[in-house]
């Protein structure tokens, strides 16, 4: 289909684009690298009449590390998350995200601001514990992730804040997994799982366990991660504690699967990221 018409400004600063923001209103839309808006506009699910262009803003791009802590522009593209592997799970997740040709459009601060639960790396800044930052008409603020998203698509930042940054810890020393389920690789994930541990010797100090489209949000898989932390990092008390990953979870049925079938699948998934993090696979 063809999108509605629409207005398009590319402005050269961030003031401008937040200018731009505020002038359009409710009808006026950010465009990073666009595939998560243009295939909603195309289906006319988005009919916004201004789009705000952010490819020529400066200060948006690159990765970088400052004081234990990873510095990612908001327009940097999966393709260079995925190439980075320095960032762990985040290169991981992102390399797994539909082909090279949308790895190399999309962006993470749009990928984040679009706020889609079936999408890869919300779930992964979950448990990662990473934050962005937003800078509007007032100033500039910083939300962590765990209260960035807030329900189906919706997030915590307001219609005249640009995405600008992403942080998150280095995390150095924590193994990582990323297991994802789909029809094709280049699919939605009917549910994926990310997971990081510390470890002492065989003993998991810490853990975390993030759910990909098994809620209205990415959730965070508390119940697990309380039932390793702690306890000896095996197979049967991995296998044990990722029966636990479907507690507190809604996941939609759809044409891919049932709400059963998704519960089935974190907790192989689960089982499987957390072998993978604890370097049992």
């Amino acid at each position: 289909m063809i999108p509605a018409e629409f207005d398009y400004l590319a402005p050269d600063s961030l003031q401008e684009a937040i200018q731009a923001l505020a002038d359009g209103g409710e009808d006026a839309k950010l465009l990073a690298g666009g595939h998560s808006l243009l295939p909603l506009m195309k289906l006319r699910l988005a009919t916004p009449a201004l789009l705000v262009d952010l490819r020529k803003v400066p200060g948006l791009h690159g990765i970088e590390r400052e004081n234990g802590s990873w510095r990612i522009g908001a327009m940097t593209t999966h393709s260079e998350l995925e190439h980075s592997e320095q960032l762990g799970v985040v290169a991981r997740a992102a390399g797994t995200i539909a082909d090279p040709q949308v790895r190399n459009r999309g962006t993470i601060g749009g990928s984040l601001a679009h706020g889609d639960p079936a999408s890869d790396l919300p779930a992964v800044m979950l448990i990662t514990e990473g934050s962005v930052t937003l800078q509007g008409p007032g100033g500039q603020r910083v939300v962590a992730a765990n209260e960035l998203f807030q329900d189906y698509m919706e997030t915590a930042i307001e219609p005249t804040e640009v995405l600008t940054e992403v942080r998150f810890p280095v995390l150095e020393g924590w193994g990582f997994g990323y297991q994802k389920f789909n029809r094709r690789s280049e699919d939605w994930a009917m549910v994926a799982v990310c997971a990081v541990i510390q470890q002492t010797g065989d003993i998991c100090e810490d853990v975390r366990v993030g759910l990909t489209h098994m809620g209205s949000v990415p959730l965070r898989a508390t119940a697990v991660e309380e039932a390793l932390r702690g306890q000896s990092l095996n197979a049967e008390n991995i296998a044990k504690a990722a029966q636990e990953a479907a507690q507190g979870t809604s996941p939609p049925a759809d044409l891919n699967a049932s709400e059963e079938y998704k519960r089935h699948l974190a907790r192989v998934l689960s089982r499987r990221a957390l072998e993978e993090a604890a370097g049992l696979s």
